[in-house]
């Protein structure tokens, strides 16, 4: 980190040193000897800054371009931006560069819609070619840290470009660049294979880098050729560590193969189901050698049995505890190793990852789809218990980053709280109060019918399959009858197969997501399916969920380093369409599914990646100029 700072405050100096403001005076040297003598009193980025609210002229600047070091040098980005504020008010100071130190400094306090205000009123004015770099790099990684790496891509060639040409030096430029490259697809990439040669050499890198990931020697050969054809382009400084990256990622030949799942304690059942799920996928895997250990021995133990079999992948363990403490005890820091749950902590290797029936996957995917339709007030029923506030949570967060309206949010603590809780939400209460009113006041029989709130346009519901079918009917009852009847959704919670044999009439309109295997007009699989069935006829949800999960883990192993590198690869299994994100994480795309006329059926609906705000608000202020 520290490395990182003085880094950077080397990019800045480099700023400061194309100011075009005039060489001081003597008198400017004595002021600038004075506020050294001041600033040597001095122990922090903001004392230094008090010194400098009691001076005045150049020797206010001088101590304002001291706080201004310093604070970056503490990482205290509201003082750095309260500094640039400052100097902003001082006709002497580059504005341009100032300027650039404000927006750097909202970058970092997560401030994206003023950062792009402001770097878009710079542009024409660039002309100094430091300025004009840092400009492009810090509109880039803005860009960037939405995860929009095809609107960051251009602003990225062009900081590299100016960088090169001037001999510019910018920390970081080269890897945030390759980093933002290798999220693009192979068709984007090509599209950016035009302009000028470093920007060739860059899309030309990345894409023999997805073309040949499965082929180490052709992958070199590509190398050598680009070398030879790019001679002194920038990007060589990525290449070495990026060719050991490769070849690391260059396909497994699984010999033997060890499984660590949950075989005694309380989860054993759980451990039961998944280790069904992995011998059916083992019929159609080429592992010579599969071995079973209890992921609930000891670390020590466990460490041991694993050194002494040397396996070529572990899959597992199930329990996030175990995870945590294989970790701790760099137990599989060499080995391959695909983890059944999420991991919070460091991804201490790139050669692991975490695969989970994740509900908040389920959250985003209907997120995505409320804003692709253009809801703009959801309404969210949940249980009042740590998983319900959770997933409620983690909604907002994520719709607060696209839209300024806020959800309504109903947490029920039992079935009997259910009518309240929705009443209340939809102001039913308050309309059966109004009648009340007006039926005192006439003394005598008013024609009514309640009204429920107009401006909720989507119910989103996190209960599970009994709660559900509960919620659904109040939610039939007290919606306006002669008002637009409000889409229903809910998460695979909401759906049970057991369940299901019996009661579906409640819950008819309502969209659902759910595994591709616990539908049975989307099982592809009908073979399976029926062998399933046969052995296991009254198995439970979760067991058969877990049985589809071990199924993939273990058909997605041959695929597992090409998914992990190349953007908008997927593997269609029986719980999902499956992903790899940048931390390693599996991410699943689920089916969407509706009841209707007391049957279950397939349905395809619309969706799209959504503009978080400050992106729309950068757009409109653009549209408006």
């Amino acid at each position: 980190m520290r490395l990182k700072l003085v880094s950077l405050l080397i990019i800045l100096s480099g700023l400061s040193a194309c100011s075009t403001t005039e060489k001081p005076t003597k008198n400017s040297d004595n002021f600038s000897n004075s506020a050294n003598a001041l600033k040597n009193q001095a122990t922090s980025a903001q004392s230094i800054y008090q010194l400098a609210q009691n001076r005045q002229g150049a020797d206010k600047i001088q101590l304002l371009y001291s706080a201004r070091d310093a604070a970056i040098t503490e990482q205290n980005w509201p003082l750095l931006e309260k500094i640039g504020s400052d100097l902003e008010l001082t006709a002497s100071v580059d504005q341009i560069q100032n300027r650039l130190y404000i927006a750097f400094a909202q970058k970092k306090q997560d401030k994206n819609a003023q950062a792009l205000v402001i770097l878009q009123s710079l542009d024409g004015q660039l002309t100094q070619p430091e300025h004009f770099a840092w400009h492009q790099f810090l509109t880039a990684s803005i860009y960037a840290s939405q995860n929009f790496p095809k609107k960051a891509a251009p602003y990225f060639f062009r900081a590299s470009e100016t960088a090169a040409k001037n001999n510019i030096e910018i920390p970081q430029l080269n890897q945030n660049l390759w980093d933002n490259l290798k999220k693009l697809s192979s068709y984007a990439l090509e599209r950016f294979n035009r302009g000028s040669v470093i920007q060739q050499g860059w899309a030309n890198l990345a894409l023999y880098h997805q073309v040949y990931t499965s082929s180490g020697v052709e992958l070199d050969q590509a190398i050598n050729n680009w070398r030879r054809r790019y001679v002194g382009h920038p990007a060589v400084t990525v290449l070495p560590k990026q060719d050991e990256l490769f070849t690391e990622f260059s396909p497994i030949n699984i010999e033997r193969l060890v499984i660590l799942l949950p075989q005694s304690g309380p989860n054993e059942r759980l451990g039961d189901a998944l280790k069904a799920g992995v011998l059916a996928a083992l019929d159609k895997q080429n592992i010579s050698e599969t071995l079973f250990l209890d992921e609930n021995l000891n670390t020590e133990e466990l460490a041991a049995k694993i050194e002494e079999i040397n396996p070529d992948f572990v899959v597992g363990p199930l329990l996030k505890a175990n995870i945590d403490k294989l970790t701790a005890a760099n137990a599989l820091i060499n080995i391959p190793a695909l983890h059944l749950n999420t991991f919070d902590g460091e991804r201490i290797s790139l050669q692991h990852y975490f695969f989970a029936l994740s509900p908040e996957h389920e959250v985003e995917q209907a997120l995505e789809h409320f804003l692709a339709m253009g809801y703009q007030k959801p309404m969210l029923l949940a249980p009042n218990n740590v998983n319900g506030q959770r997933l409620i949570d983690y909604f907002n967060l994520q719709w607060q980053r696209y839209s300024e309206t806020k959800p309504q949010i109903g947490l029920y603590n039992d079935k009997k709280d259910m009518p309240n809780t929705i009443t209340s939400l939809l102001e039913v209460d308050k309309s059966k109060e109004r009648i009340k009113t007006v039926k005192a006041l006439f003394k005598q029989e008013v024609e009514n019918e309640t009204r429920s709130r107009s401006d909720i346009d989507v119910i989103y519901i996190l209960g599970d399959a009994i709660e559900t079918r509960l919620i659904k009917p109040y939610l039939d009852v007290n919606v306006s009858t002669f008002a637009d009847r409000i889409p229903l959704y809910a998460s695979s919670k909401s759906h049970s197969k057991q369940i299901d044999r019996t009661d579906k009439g409640d819950l008819e309109g309502l969209y659902f997501t759910e595994l591709p295997w616990m539908l049975n007009s989307q099982v592809k699989l009908h073979t399976l399916r029926a062998q399933y069935d046969t052995l296991w006829p009254e198995q439970v949800d979760i067991s058969q969920r877990l049985f589809a999960m071990a199924y993939d883990a273990i058909l997605v192993l041959p695929e597992i380093r090409q998914l992990s590198i190349v953007p908008g690869n997927e593997f269609s299994g029986l719980s999902g369409k499956l992903s790899i994100n940048s931390s390693g994480h599996i991410e699943r795309t689920l089916n969407w599914a509706q009841y209707s006329n007391r049957r279950i059926k397939p349905v395809q609906l619309k969706t799209q990646r959504p503009i978080p705000l400050f992106m729309q608000s950068a757009n409109t202020i653009q549209t408006s100029n």
